[in-house]
């Protein structure tokens, strides 16, 4: 049974918990009030007993769209591919089936539901996000989670757009086109404006943590880490060290 956020947005939590995922993969469920058809966002993994789920709640499919390429949102593409027949969109071809690439600005519409479509690089290359206007809220896939801070997957992702891209957000909270934000994992985002606040600024405080390591002699990723998140469990280290590496490239440029 999907969970109802707003009067267009549900979700299915997928069975997939983890260090990286939180809770599991929200798959996110769109559909105008009253409306027959419905877009999935994010089938997550290929898991038969949540697709069968997905499928039962969105019943006639007309889109599935992918927030970014993690296989944590796009391993069941096939799988909900043969199960609905429905084609797919992502910013990526790789993942796109019977349609076209998803475009920076664009408006998808389907039976009276919106969805503007934002270029969200940062987490990864082809991350993307989705307002839907009628409901100000936002899904971010992995650009803003419900719960901590995401990593910037170097060398995919980067830290100079990611920064561009949550700057962005934070415009579309001020202007109030965005008053909830819908992650790809854990709860959703009622305060907007303190989290994305709170990302920027944590992202410069980091940047100058890693400076001042790097002044102090710190000559590898993982040596920056160490000093950086010592405070923080080990077993996130290697995700960590991820984050460094686009940290030293950015700071390089």
């Amino acid at each position: 049974m999907s969970t109802v956020v707003t009067p267009r947005a549900s979700f299915i939590l997928a069975d997939n918990p983890g260090i990286m995922t939180l809770d599991g993969t929200n798959t996110w469920i769109l559909r105008e009030p009253g409306a027959g058809r419905s877009v999935v966002v994010d089938p997550g993994p290929d898991i038969a007993e949540h697709i069968d789920a997905v499928v039962a709640a969105a019943g006639d499919v007309a889109l599935v769209l992918f927030t970014h390429h993690h296989w944590d949102h796009t391993d069941a593409l096939e799988r909900i591919v043969t199960a609905t027949g429905a084609p797919t969109r992502a910013i990526s071809a790789e993942y796109t089936r019977d349609a076209d690439p998803l475009r920076d600005g664009e408006t998808i519409t389907v039976d009276g539901l919106v969805i503007d479509v934002v270029a969200a690089p940062g987490h990864t290359r082809d991350s993307v996000a989705f307002v839907l206007p009628q409901d100000r809220a936002l899904l971010t896939g992995d650009m803003v989670l419900g719960t901590g801070t995401t990593v910037v997957a170097h060398p995919d992702g980067a830290l100079g757009p990611y920064l561009e891209s949550i700057r962005r957000f934070r415009s579309l909270v001020a202007d109030g086109t965005v008053e909830t934000i819908l992650p790809g994992h854990g709860p959703v985002v009622a305060d907007p404006a303190a989290v994305l606040d709170y990302y920027l600024s944590h992202r410069e405080e980091r940047l100058e943590q890693v400076r001042t390591a790097v002044a102090a002699g710190a000559q590898t990723a993982r040596e920056v880490v160490e000093t950086v998140y010592a405070d923080v469990d080990p077993v996130l280290w290697d995700a960590a060290e991820l984050s460094v590496r686009a940290q030293l490239d950015h700071l390089k440029a």
